[in-house]
C-alpha cells in the first residue's frame, strides 16, 4: 500500500474517532450548509452531519485506488502517477478541513466560512491544475474530449494550456475573498471559462491535425 493511501485511511480514522467522540455534544440538527453571505441553509440529522464525510473520503478512497487498476490506458496514469497520489491526498484533506469548520460551527463558534474556505479550495484548484498539466492520455483524469483522447498530442497541448488557465482561476478564487459576498463567482466562474475554453480548443486543435495529416 502506498504511503498516501495509508495517510488517506488514518485521515478517514481520525475524522471517524471525531464524529464518535463529538455525537454527544452536537445538536440533533447539524448546520450543513451555508449561502454565499455565509447564513446557515440547510441542516442534517447529526448522525449525517458527523458521519456523512468520512463515509464519502472512504468511497472516493476506494474509487482513486480502482483508477488506476481500471483505465483502458493505466500505463499511462502510471507516467504521472505521484501527481495523481498527491491529489488524492489533497482532496480528503479537504474535505477533512471542511468537516472540521462544520464541527466548529455547530459546537458554537461563529466565523464567515467562505474567508476560511477560499483559500483552501483555491489551493485545490491550482493542484488540480498541476495534475492537468502533467496528465497523459487516459479516460478518467484530465481534459477529457473526444478529440483528446483520440490523439496524444492535442492531449498534450490540451492539457498543459487547461493546466495554466485552473492555476489562473485559483488566483482569481484567492482575489475573490476580498469581494466579500461575491466571492463566490470568482471561485466558480473562471473554473467554468477555462473547461469551456479547453473543450473548444481541444476541437480546433483536432481539426488542425487532421489538416497537417491530409497535407
Amino acid at each position: 500500500m502506498k504511503k498516501s493511501e495509508v495517510a488517506i485511511l488514518i485521515v478517514i480514522l481520525f475524522s471517524s474517532i471525531i464524529g464518535i467522540y463529538f455525537y454527544p455534544r452536537m445538536p440533533e440538527n447539524m448546520a450543513s450548509h451555508w449561502n454565499e453571505k455565509g447564513e446557515v441553509n440547510g441542516y442534517m440529522p447529526k448522525i449525517w452531519g458527523l458521519f456523512l464525510v468520512p463515509i464519502i473520503s472512504f468511497v472516493l478512497f476506494l474509487l482513486f485506488v480502482a483508477i488506476p487498476k481500471i483505465d483502458p490506458l493505466k500505463k499511462n496514469i502510471e507516467k504521472f502517477r505521484k501527481y495523481f497520489d498527491t491529489f488524492m491526498l489533497l482532496i480528503i484533506l479537504f474535505l477533512f478541513y471542511v468537516y472540521l469548520l462544520t464541527i466548529f460551527w455547530n459546537l458554537g463558534l461563529r466565523f464567515n466560512f467562505f474567508p476560511v474556505l477560499v483559500p483552501v479550495f483555491s489551493f485545490i484548484i491550482y493542484y488540480s491544475g498541476v495534475l492537468i498539466e502533467n496528465s497523459k492520455r487516459n479516460w478518467f483524469i484530465g481534459v477529457r474530449t473526444p478529440w483528446t483522447l483520440s490523439n496524444d498530442e492535442v492531449w498534450n497541448k490540451t492539457n498543459k494550456l487547461g493546466g495554466k488557465l485552473f492555476k489562473i482561476a485559483a488566483i482569481f478564487a484567492l482575489i475573490g475573498i476580498i469581494f466579500g459576498n461575491y466571492a463566490i463567482y470568482f471561485v466558480i466562474s473562471p473554473i467554468i471559462i477555462a473547461s469551456f475554453y479547453t473543450i473548444v480548443y481541444s476541437y480546433l486543435e483536432y481539426q488542425k491535425q487532421i489538416r497537417k495529416a491530409k497535407k
